[in-house]
């Protein structure tokens, strides 16, 4: 048995997922995937790529560290335990600011390891933006005011999750969600809890095991004015709540004389 093959064996155990699922996804036979898990053979290069996408974890970390020795939390020391953030330069060798599509931001999640796929984002410069990584996502929805459909937000990397501020916004890469933009509160076991600025919205928590990267907000970019009307929207949304909340208080209320 080698370090992969017991690594892929306890990721998949955590998962509580079959071989045969496994294999499914990876567009192989179960009887192969399980050689890999064995230690009977390796997989070749095309395939060791896949499976480190599918699992979530860097291949050097796959290939040299014996991950059933460490805490989840302490592989996140950097989203998704990449040893290098893939990134684009211009022909001078300065450093750019790809731009997420629209339209295509989930498949973001297929591509944010993939230093081809980061080579043919469209790119800015804001000089004013310095010493760190920076990229733009797209907003979307209403949950974080003035940001709309439409407008980016500029998001600086974060190496890890310790680095985080309560109380401050941030662009929040992960599996379930795709890209979501939310202030964040704290952290909460193994899990960070966050929340929205539109109060319509509750606070959740997003597991550690499903954070992919981590951008702090640094700038936005609004392609539209954001219209006065636009709030009113908000103070819809946020009368309506309020009203939810006393009808639900008003039904204890009433219960509680009701068994009284």
């Amino acid at each position: 048995m080698s370090i992969f093959s017991n690594n892929i064996r306890f990721l998949r155990g955590k998962r509580n997922l079959s071989q045969q699922s496994v294999a499914t996804e990876l567009v192989i036979s179960r009887v192969r995937y399980s050689k890999y898990e064995n230690g009977v053979s390796e997989p070749p290069i095309e395939l060791l790529v896949k499976i480190s996408k599918y699992f979530h974890v860097s291949i050097d970390l796959l290939v040299s560290v014996d991950i059933r020795k460490y805490p989840m939390e302490e592989m996140l020391k950097l989203p998704d335990n990449r040893i290098v953030l893939p990134v684009a330069v211009d022909h001078l060798g300065n450093d750019t600011i790809e731009i997420i599509p629209q339209k295509a931001s989930m498949g973001y999640l297929e591509g944010y390891s993939d230093i081809g796929y980061i080579e043919s984002l469209q790119r800015i410069a804001l000089p004013f933006l310095t010493n760190g990584k920076y990229r733009a996502f797209p907003a979307d929805g209403d949950s974080m005011p003035p940001f709309r459909n439409g407008s980016y937000i500029v998001g600086k990397y974060v190496e890890g999750i310790n680095d985080l501020k309560p109380g401050k916004t941030y662009v929040f890469i992960t599996l379930n969600d795709g890209i979501t933009y939310k202030r964040f509160k704290e952290i909460k076991g193994n899990a960070l809890s966050v929340s929205a600025d539109n109060s319509f919205y509750e606070p959740y928590d997003i597991p550690f095991n499903e954070v992919v990267e981590i951008w702090q907000y640094a700038s936005g970019i609004f392609p539209e004015d954001f219209e006065p009307g636009d709030y009113e929207s908000y103070n819809f949304k946020e009368m309506f709540r309020e009203l939810k909340q006393d009808i639900k208080d008003l039904d204890k209320k009433v219960s509680g004389r009701r068994k009284s």
